[in-house]
C-alpha cells in the first residue's frame, strides 16, 4: 500500500509512498491516508508525523482524479478530520509540497521544513479552485499576502520563505519532526486537544466557542492538572494520562 504507518512509543509516523508520482494522491490513496490517521489515533498515538518518501512530501493530486468531483468532496472531509484530530500533528516537509501537499501541510499543527522544500498552490495554472477551508487555512498559516501571492500568481515559495513568514516552525527533516512530536507526546493531552478546539473556533460561532469552554472546564478539573502541579512542586517531569 502507498501509505505506511510506523510507531515509536507514542509517536506514529505516516508516510506517503508513491514515488512514481512524487507522492501525488489519487482517491484510493487519499482514503488509505484517512484510514491510517484514524487507526493511529485509535491505537493510542499521542502525536502524528506526516511525511513523504524519496525526498518529496506530496506534489499534489493526481490530475486524472480531479475530473471527478467526488475527489474534491472526499478531500475536504479528510483535511477537516486531519486538522481536528485531538493529538498534535507534525508535517515533515521535503521537496515538493504543492496543491494537495500544501493542503495536508497546513492541516497539520506544526511544520518542520527541509532546505529543499518548495511550496505552491497552483490552481490558477490549472483553471481550478480550492475550497474556502483551504483559502482560510493557507492565509492563517502563511499570512494573507503570501497566500494571495501563491494562489493568484502561481508563485512557488521556498523553505526560506516558509521560515521568514512563520509557516515553518522548525528547520530540518524527518528526525527533527519526530523529535518535535516526541516532545509534544509527553505533554498534557487535554490541554492540547482543548487548545486545538480553540484554534479552530471562529469567534462568531457560538457552538464552537461553547465546545472550547467545555474543553477548558474539563482541563481545569482534570487529574492531569493535579499531576502537573504535583510534578512542579516535586521538581520532576509529570506523567499525564489524558483525564
Amino acid at each position: 500500500m502507498p501509505i505506511h504507518l510506523s510507531t515509536t512509543g507514542p509517536v506514529a509516523t505516516i508516510t506517503i509512498e508513491r514515488p512514481h508520482r512524487r507522492n501525488a494522491l489519487d482517491l484510493e490513496t487519499l482514503d488509505d491516508l484517512h484510514r491510517t490517521v484514524v487507526r493511529a489515533v485509535a491505537d493510542g498515538a499521542r502525536a502524528l508525523v506526516l511525511t513523504g518518501a524519496d525526498g518529496h512530501f506530496c506534489s499534489g493530486a493526481d490530475l486524472v482524479e480531479l475530473e471527478d468531483v467526488s475527489f474534491t468532496s472526499r478531500l475536504a472531509e479528510v483535511l477537516e478530520h486531519l486538522a481536528a484530530v485531538p493529538v498534535v500533528t507534525v508535517a515533515a516537509v521535503e521537496g515538493s509540497c504543492m496543491g494537495l501537499g500544501m493542503q495536508l501541510a497546513v492541516a497539520c499543527d506544526v511544520r518542520v521544513v527541509a532546505e529543499d522544500a518548495r511550496f505552491a498552490v497552483p490552481v490558477a495554472r490549472l483553471g481550478l479552485m480550492v475550497d474556502h477551508w483551504t483559502i482560510e487555512r493557507v492565509s492563517r498559516v502563511w499570512g494573507e499576502g503570501a497566500a494571495r501571492h501563491m494562489v493568484l500568481t502561481g508563485a512557488v515559495l521556498t523553505a526560506d520563505d516558509a521560515w521568514r513568514l512563520g509557516a515553518a516552525q522548525v528547520r530540518g527533516g524527518l528526525a527533527e519532526a519526530q523529535e518535535v512530536a516526541a516532545r509534544a507526546a509527553g505533554l498534557a493531552p487535554l490541554s492540547q486537544s482543548g487548545s486545538k478546539v480553540g484554534f479552530g473556533a471562529r469567534h462568531d460561532d457560538l457552538a464552537e466557542i461553547a465546545r472550547y469552554e467545555a474543553a477548558f472546564a474539563r482541563a481545569w478539573g482534570s487529574d492531569d492538572l493535579a499531576e502537573g502541579r504535583r510534578a512542579f512542586s516535586e521538581r520532576r517531569e509529570p506523567v499525564f494520562e489524558g483525564y
